[in-house]
């Protein structure tokens, strides 16, 4: 986040000078919105700095793994295992893949063409054998290792490395074709800008863009139908609709810094999506330094907001919830099984509650609990908060209710389903209020607590913030934590805040 702060966005107004009375979205724009959600409905995209960095860990593996072949082949059956080898094998194959790194092999373009680029990952490995035999020389250690293996070893590795190779470019080949690679890509302004825009993008070599099509408040000849051969979708409010029914990965604005207001209203609307958005410079006559800028090829673009969770940040999650998730529902069976007999004998009825919830930009997803409440009184919408002594709820509920067990199944959300995370803001009911209001209008800026996974427990919950949410107080400051552990989220912080929340479970005044 560049150039924006949150806070700039929650105090600004609904409408922006020169908004009043604009008129609704023509017909022909909605229904070129309804096909292109038609169009552009594909499953979620694979990260290509994953990708690459997972390619640069397998080629070092292969790389290893085959030096030990050939020593475990030929030098160990006769000399044994030697640690000269064990030590060295390693640090050439980490040599391996920082020469394919110099070279240029672990672009994506080197990646998906092999026939191109075979001759470059053979004369990589070749110049690693040369410069191992150098070291080898120069320190006087041409005894200490085999010429029948290094000679070995470069044989094995160069076909190894080359089938790997070959066999990868079929596979991200794949991946480009069903668009597993692509970054969805909107923009959002009309006009001469976007005009050029769009223009200088179709002129980047190997680019990942896919433009989805243009999104524009305008209505009058500033803003035409067609834009450098692209439909105009719809308006900024199509955009939020757009964004939560397909994937979309980049948001670009073509409006200049100069135009501030109109700006701010826009991005006021769009911040609470889990995207990439991005300022394009092209036009601007003001120049930053260098580093103030990202860039499509040659486009130079300022960044505004970042996927909060993204690359590598995904993986480590991703592992930390099935790891940590799995270990945990391991170790509350004995504690579910108890709270399930305790609700069988108390009264009759599932001992499970399945309730529709608030997930991930907000889609609708199932969330495990265990019934609290008798089962002719459930209340599936949250109609109805909670409240202290509420004759709803059974004797057995209200005590898992203050303890927090009825949360419990929730870890076969994270660990089975994965529609849930062990920490994030917690997901919250179609339809809860507070003080009989929705919660989206009482928070402003409210849906931005879906840019990331819910969770079972979170910063919120840890700091008091559990239970009822029965004032706009309470609201409020439950998704002020839940936006104050999205813009600092770290592995770290999870780790603290699942040690931490056994301890927050103590203080149950909140919760009945």
């Amino acid at each position: 986040m560049a150039a924006f702060s949150v806070d700039d966005l929650r105090h600004v107004d609904q409408k922006a000078p020169g908004d009043e009375g604009a008129p609704a979205p023509r017909p022909a724009e909605l229904s070129a919105l309804a096909e292109s959600l038609a169009t552009f409905a594909t499953p979620p995209a694979y990260s290509r700095i994953v990708l690459v960095g997972a390619v640069r860990i397998l080629e070092f593996a292969l790389v290893a793994l085959t030096g030990f072949l050939v020593h475990m082949s030929h030098v160990a059956p006769v000399r044994g295992i030697e640690t000269a080898y064990l030590i060295t094998i390693p640090c050439i194959a980490a040599l391996t893949v920082v020469m394919f790194q110099v070279l240029g092999t672990y672009r994506m373009s080197a990646l998906r063409f092999f026939a191109k680029e075979s001759l470059r990952v053979a004369t990589g490995w070749t110049l690693v054998l040369l410069i191992s035999l150098a070291v080898f020389f120069f320190l006087k250690l041409e005894d200490v290792f085999s010429r029948v293996w290094l000679s070995g070893w470069f044989l094995l590795g160069l076909t190894t490395l080359l089938a790997e190779r070959a066999a990868l470019s079929l596979f991200i080949d794949h991946l480009t074709k069903t668009g597993r690679l692509e970054r969805r890509t909107v923009i959002v302004g009309g006009g001469p800008a976007a005009d050029l825009l769009l223009e200088q993008l179709a002129h980047q070599p190997h680019s990942d863009l896919r433009i989805c099509g243009v999104f524009d408040d305008r209505t009058d000849e500033r803003s035409p139908d067609m834009v450098a051969g692209f439909p105009k979708l719809g308006t900024v409010n199509d955009l939020l609709e757009f964004a939560r029914r397909v994937r979309l990965d980049l948001v670009i604005f073509t409006l200049p810094i100069s135009a501030e207001a109109r700006l701010l209203q826009m991005l006021r609307k769009l911040w609470v999506l889990p995207v990439d958005i991005r300022l394009a410079a092209h036009m601007n006559k003001l120049r930053f330094q260098p580093r103030a800028y990202s860039y499509i090829g040659t486009v130079p673009l300022l960044d505004v907001f970042d996927k909060p969770i993204a690359d590598w940040d995904i993986v480590l999650k991703y592992l930390f919830d099935k790891i940590a998730g799995t270990l945990c529902l391991i170790a509350a069976a004995p504690i579910m099984l108890l709270v399930a007999l305790a609700i069988k004998l108390e009264s009759k009825g599932p001992v499970l509650f399945k309730q529709k919830r608030y997930g991930f930009n907000n889609e609708l997803i199932e969330v495990f609990k265990f019934r609290s409440m008798y089962c002719d009184q459930l209340d599936y919408n949250a109609k109805k908060l909670v409240t202290r002594d509420d004759p709803r709820v059974t004797r057995v509920g209200r005590f898992i209710r203050k303890a927090s067990l009825d949360e419990l199944p929730q870890f076969f959300n994270v660990v089975f389903k994965g529609n849930l995370s062990i920490v994030g803001p917690r997901p919250h009911v179609m339809h809860a209020k507070a003080a009989e209001h929705l919660y989206d209008e009482v928070v402003d800026g409210y849906f931005a607590r879906h840019r990331v996974k819910p969770g079972i427990t979170g910063w919120a919950q840890i700091h008091g913030w559990r239970g009822s949410t029965d004032t706009p107080e309470k609201i409020q400051k439950r998704v002020e934590c839940d936006l104050y552990y999205i813009e600092n989220w770290s592995i770290l912080l999870d780790l603290y805040i699942l040690f931490v929340t056994p301890f927050a479970l103590l203080k149950t005044e909140n919760a009945y």
